[in-house]
């Protein structure tokens, strides 16, 4: 399965939705820390309801930490990013991988944009900069699970 991860997000109803919809879709999630709020269940609640109890969500340390991690697992690092040429309907998902945003605020520094194993964006009209981040992660896991044949039963 594909798991999320967010780089040191800055708001915490973005990370408490994108834990609400990893707990429906049944995805683990990586926050890289520092964050810009106090990562706890009362940061994340009212967007996270009471999903927070259904989801598996990690912290790391910093950067370091989560590549150390990702390295003994063996995952494939795939960054959404304004900066990508390849639209993500075009990428092919692997189980596996893990699909980072960056944060809200900055998106991700140069060395994480080098140490991803492949980068994606969502295409949008020229004029517009980014989506909500809590959105381009919806459209891309959603993506990826339609690729895997991954989606939940429902039943």
């Amino acid at each position: 399965m594909i798991r999320l991860a967010l780089y040191q997000p800055d708001i915490a109803q973005n990370t408490g939705t994108i834990l609400r919809l990893a707990a429906c879709l049944g995805l683990a999630v990586d926050i890289v820390e520092p964050t810009g709020f106090p990562v706890s269940d009362k940061s994340f609640r009212r967007s996270g309801m009471d999903y927070l109890d259904h989801v598996s969500w990690t912290r790391h340390d910093d950067f370091a930490a989560f590549q150390r991690w990702r390295a003994g697992e063996g995952r494939r690092l795939v960054l959404m990013t304004t900066r990508a040429a390849l639209p993500y309907a075009d990428f092919a998902f692997r189980p596996g991988d893990v699909v980072m945003a960056g944060r809200e605020s900055a998106g991700v520094p140069e060395d994480v944009h080098a140490a991803a194993d492949a980068r994606i964006l969502i295409p949008m009209r020229p004029a517009m900069r980014s989506l909500n981040v809590a959105v381009s992660v919806a459209m891309v896991a959603g993506e990826a699970l339609r690729q895997l044949g991954a989606f939940p039963d429902g039943g």
